[in-house]
């Protein structure tokens, strides 16, 4: 059987990860992984389809996940179409709301502290008013590793600049290394790869992505690639966390 490709989206005020799990083929699972004093892992919602994990975005406190999703022919009431943005409360997928797009691509949306941001409209279907009286809702931007940009992570100075003529930063996201220190201080995380920057093109024809410790640790520097690592970020008191190739936490 084919391991799961697994992403996560750390809450920046609470020890939360959203687990995205793609696979079995045509399927998409939401896990919630509490990496507080007491780690535990909740599975949550099967969902028939193709979740973007780049286009998504978890709440602050770890509440609310807002995903992209590109679905099958939907049922004849649901009117947000075959793709749309939902919030949801993880680890499930049932819709607060939604909201239907104009196909694939879309740049998925963030949660903004400032209420009064919100660029997504009335909704398709449900309602947004519990999550609107906390957080405001905007479209994201369509940028490579935009998860990773919203949660401390930066590019390196050695990559290419921005080209206005490639939005989307396809050519660019293969040269690109983002990298974020570790909490605290020491040793600095790295990641590189296509597939890295957007988690939805291929392997087979982008590469896995890869993870690097550099930098200061307690004993000495270190520079080292983590090996059977597809998904890793520290925990806000500098733990590492880790998704490994072979699909395990």
């Amino acid at each position: 059987m084919t391991p799961p490709r697994l992403f996560g989206i750390p809450a920046r005020d609470a020890p939360v990860v959203a687990v995205l799990r793609r696979g079995p083929s045509d399927w998409c699972h939401i896990g919630r992984w509490d990496v507080g004093a007491q780690p535990a892992y909740r599975p949550g919602a099967w969902l028939r389809g193709t979740i973007y994990p780049q286009r998504c975005d978890l709440s602050p406190d770890g509440r609310w996940l807002a995903y992209f999703v590109l679905t099958g022919r939907p049922a004849d009431d649901w009117r947000a179409g075959g793709t749309y943005v939902a919030v949801s409360r993880l680890p499930w997928a049932s819709a607060l709301a939604a909201w239907g797009t104009d196909g694939t691509w879309t740049q998925g949306v963030r949660f903004d502290d400032d209420r009064s941001v919100w660029d997504v409209g009335e909704p398709d279907e449900g309602d947004a008013l519990p999550c609107r009286a906390r957080y405001g809702l905007g479209w994201g931007r369509s940028v490579s590793y935009a998860v990773e940009r919203r949660t401390g992570w930066t590019e390196t100075p050695d990559g290419p600049a921005y080209d206005e003529r490639d939005p989307w930063e396809i050519q660019r996201a293969p040269q690109l290394t983002m990298a974020r220190p570790r909490p605290g201080g020491g040793a600095t995380l790295q990641v590189t790869g296509a597939y890295a920057a957007f988690r939805s093109f291929d392997t087979r024809h982008y590469g896995d992505p890869v993870y690097r410790l550099t930098g200061g640790l307690v004993g000495g520097a270190v520079d080292r690639v983590l090996t059977g690592v597809q998904w890793a970020d520290w925990t806000a008191d500098g733990r590492l966390l880790v998704a490994t190739s072979d699909g395990h936490l």
